[in-house]
Parts: structure tokens; sequence; C-alpha cells
């Protein structure tokens, strides 16, 4: 989990146990890296070592394949000492983020850095926008990172939908930003209501700013485990969709597995197993709100933000060997975005402390080189985003599609109905297949660990489809149904041009055409429909 700090610290574990997962990616630059930072960069990559030479040899023979990663560590902004970003000789990124802006301890609607300084403050005391100019001058770019588990998220603090919009607002227009990136951790992950406001404010500032004739691209970043998101994570992806936002992606916190992970975890395994699952978890959304998108795409849309060296859990430590790791998983699945916790923690703990576990926010708690993390991830072949109309899609509205049995592909869901293992459905524009038999299960719903859906989804509907075209498995049948005239168990009729067969005496009681036809209808039906899984 990420936090801010107001101090350094440097204790042991049990003293105060370190969470600085408020990690945010930086805006896109607005300029091409400067030959100065060019340069630095050149030298700090040469000097990464074995390994990391290596993983950007790699990088370079793959940049023209998928996406290319944008590298965007984290600063934590309100940490003594005042970590000086801006110097590329302190900082081998081009682009940083800035974290946390959280409410106000006095005024929930009104942003502030860390709960500690207004942006006026920040900029007296910390010289922070001075420093946000020099480095744009340098080519670089920041993007705000908003949130993060200590103190309380905007959107937690100010029910006032307008004055919570213009705070975030104040912050677009005052730091000119691009990219803005909300950290949503701890019982925020879950308050419904703060997910609607952010969600909200965030519709109108895009649309403000696409106006203008401009960008704001968006991340959301939460916590994941080695099974992937959290059902609250998706259930905030989802409503953050849902309300209207063109979400660039979901930025993940590869870190905190938890001790059950075993005395010795393998921290990249759990990594990219974190984040393979992720995707299967976006793909399955972005289908269920009648999106299809490809494998490449859903990875240009996952970031990872690992904490560098020493985990809050005793047993995990990210090496710089797991970050070249995580480099090159990057480049080879096109991940968006790689980001650390933090640029104030790349170094190694001195003294004492250089043999034991550390949990600190000055300095990374493993052996390591000044900068070397920042080093290996510096290599990513990316750049800041935001400029590309297509990294951000539509989602569709699921309560204006209406499902019109006479145009879609397969029968329309129904939540009386019975269904078993195989059989397809059409609901809100996207077709579903059952995993097994089930009724009253919508298919909508997130398919999360441990809460299952009974349905996976298989994609859209598309506007060339037809209405599915049930086939008789009997001939002969001829007769029409009367409303008049009884039948006995065995009778065979024609309805709609199809033939059913009488489970039971049966008068007035008309043969279903809503799919499928359950076993507590009089008719049976003597033919197939389209979804209708194959049997024996």
């Amino acid at each position: 989990m990420l936090t801010d700090r107001a101090t350094p610290l440097l204790v042991r574990p049990d003293d105060d146990p370190l969470a600085d997962p408020d990690w945010q990616e930086p805006e896109p630059p607005a300029e091409k890296l400067s030959w100065l930072r060019l340069g630095f960069l050149i030298l700090v990559v040469a000097g990464v070592g074995i390994g990391g030479t290596a993983a950007v040899m790699h990088w370079r023979d793959n940049a023209g394949a998928l996406a290319k990663s944008w590298a965007v560590p984290y600063v934590d902004v309100t940490l003594t000492p005042t970590f000086e970003f801006q110097d590329p000789t302190l900082n081998p990124a081009n682009d940083v983020a800035l974290a946390f802006v959280v409410a106000d301890k006095t005024d929930g609607c009104a942003p502030s850095w860390g709960g500690a300084y207004t942006p006026d403050e920040a900029s007296a005391s910390l010289e922070l926008d001075r420093r946000i100019s020099q480095l744009r001058a340098a080519g670089g770019n920041i993007m705000l990172s908003v949130g993060g588990l200590t103190n309380s998220e905007l959107a937690v603090a100010c029910t006032d939908q307008a004055r919570l919009t213009d705070a975030y607002r104040q912050l677009v227009k005052r730091y000119d930003l691009a990219t803005l990136d909300l950290d949503i951790e701890g019982t925020a992950l879950a308050d419904q209501g703060s997910l609607t406001r952010r969600a909200a404010a965030l519709k109108t500032l895009q649309a403000e700013r696409t106006a203008a004739g401009s960008s704001l691209a968006v991340w959301l970043t939460v916590p994941v485990s080695p099974e992937g998101l959290t059902a609250d994570g998706v259930a905030a992806v989802r409503a953050t969709l849902e309300g209207g936002v063109a979400l660039r992606g979901v930025n993940v916190m590869t870190m905190d597995y938890g001790s059950a992970k075993g005395s010795n975890p393998d921290m990249l395994e759990l990594t990219t197993s974190a984040l393979n699952a992720t995707h299967k978890q976006l793909s399955d959304l972005y289908l269920r709100l009648g999106v299809q998108l490809t494998s490449s795409e859903v990875w240009s849309r996952i970031g990872a933000t690992p904490m560098i060296g020493q985990n809050d859990v005793d047993a995990e430590r990210f090496t710089v060997q797991d970050a070249a790791g995580l480099a090159t998983f990057a480049v080879d699945k096109g991940l968006g975005r790689v980001s650390m916790w933090s640029l104030n923690r790349d170094s190694r703990c001195k003294n004492t402390f250089t043999n034991v576990v550390v949990h600190s926010n000055t300095c990374s708690g493993v052996d390591q080189t000044a900068l070397e993390f920042s080093k290996v991830f510096a290599g990513l072949p990316g750049t800041s985003v935001g400029s590309s109309g297509r990294e951000s899609v539509e989602i569709p509205d699921q309560n204006a599609t209406v499902d019109d049995p006479a145009t879609s592909p397969y029968p329309v869901w129904r939540l009386t109905a019975l269904y078993v293992g195989g059989y397809k459905v059409v609901w809100h524009g996207v077709v579903y297949q059952a995993k097994w038999a089930n009724q009253g299960a919508d298919p909508t719903a997130d398919d999360v660990s441990g809460t299952p859906n009974p349905w996976s989804v298989v994609g859209p509907v598309s506007t060339s489809e037809i209405a599915p075209t049930p086939t008789p498995a009997v001939s002969g049948v001829t007769a029409e149904w009367n409303p008049a005239l009884g039948y006995k168990r065995g009778d065979r009729v024609v309805f709609g041009g199809l033939p059913y067969e009488a489970r039971w005496i049966t008068k007035n009681e008309p043969p279903s055409t809503e799919y499928p036809i359950g076993p507590e209808e009089p008719w049976a039906p003597l033919f197939t429909v389209p979804g209708e899984p194959v049997t024996g």
C-alpha cells in the first residue's frame, strides 16, 4: 500500500511498518527528452550492470512491438528530506508521479499535499511549482497522484459534487495536467458514494479539456493480489467506466502480497501472476460492458507499481533482479506503464541497518547501488500517454441497450429461466455462455474470486447479426395449436411455425416462445434454438 510521510523514517518493522502505496502516474511530457537528460540516461543505463544492460538491449529489440511501456516512478512530495526530482543527476526518469494530493484536514473539499500543505504553501515552502517548471524545461513532465492509503481522498471527504469537481479542476489547471492518477485503496475502495462522485467529476473535467482542444488521461490505481484484483477493485474500475470516464488504464500495486506466500516468496513470480490475472479480469470486464479489446489493447491499459526493496511484509523483498524481470515482462506484453514506490527510497540503507529488515521511506532495505531501480526502469522505451485517441474506449450505456429478440443472435437472458451449462444468451448487447446450470444469475455481474459468475462472456453483439432461426427436430407435424381444444400427453402441434409436444393434459395454454422453454411449461419444444448446447 502507498502512503505519504511528512518526516523521514528509518525504523524496525515492529515500530512503524512502512506503507507507501500512493503511487501515481505522471502526465505526458510536452517536449522531447532534452540532450542533457538524454545523455545522462545513456550513462546511467550503461551503468546498470550486466542484467540491466541485457534487459535494455532486449527492450530495444522489441521497441516496435506492442505498446511501449512508460516508466513513471512515484515521488513522495512531502517527505523530508525533499527529493529533488527535477535534478537529472538525482533522477534518471524523464517523468514522475507526484504523490499525494488529499483532502484538506479542515475543509474536505479543498486539495492539499499530504494534508500538510495547500498548493500555495507547497509552492512557497517546497518550491514545488518551480521544481515542476524546471523538470518540464528539461523535457520531463509530471503526473499527479490523488489519494493513497493515508488521509482522505477528495471524493471520500467531499460530498458536494460541484465543489469536488472544482477541487480536481484546480489541480488540473494549476499544474497543467495531462494525466491524473487516482489511488483508491482501503475503505475508499468500497465507498460507492465516492466512486460515483469521483467518476462524475472526472467525466466533467475530461469533457472540459476536450472542448478546450486538450485532453486528460486518467489512471486508476488499486491493490492487487497474485490472484488479481479484489472484488472491490473490479467494482471500482467498473463504476469508473460506467460513470463515463475515458479510463486510460488500471495501475495495480504489485506489493504486500501477504506472509501466507511463504518465508522466501518469489516476488517476480507473484507480480507476473497478479498482472496476468488482472489482464484476464479486465478483458472480461470490458467484454461485459460491450467492448471487445485485443489482448495487447488490454495490456496497454495495465500498469504495475512494485514497492522497491523491502515491502511492508517482512519476508517480501523486491530486488533489482526482480525489477529487471518486470521490465522485460512489461516490454514483452506491452504494459502501459511501470511505476515504483518510490524514488525517495531508491538507495541502500546505511550503517547498522544495512543487514537487517528495514521498513523505511528513505531507503530500500536491500543491497543496491544508488538509483539502481530507477536506472533499470528508465530504460523502458515508452513515453507519457494522453496523445492518442486509441488509448480510451467508449463504454456503451447498458441501461440504454434494449435487446430485441427479433435481431439478437441468441435468446435474450431472462431472470426466471433455467439455463443448462453451455447455453448462450444475449444481455445488454453482449453474448454470454453458461459455465454451469443456473437460474437468476445476472450475466453482467463481475466474475471475481469468491463470487463466481456462472456466465462467461463471449463478446459484444455486432450490428450485422440476425435473429436465431430454430431448427425442427421432427417432421410431419401439421396440426395448428387450437385454444379451444384439449390435448393429452404426447399430442403434437405447430405453433408459430414450430413443432411442440404436450407434456401433460392441457387446454388453452399456448406453447412458449421464450427460450429456453422450461420444464414447467406444458409444451416441450421439438426443435433446437441457436445457443442451446448440443446433447447426445
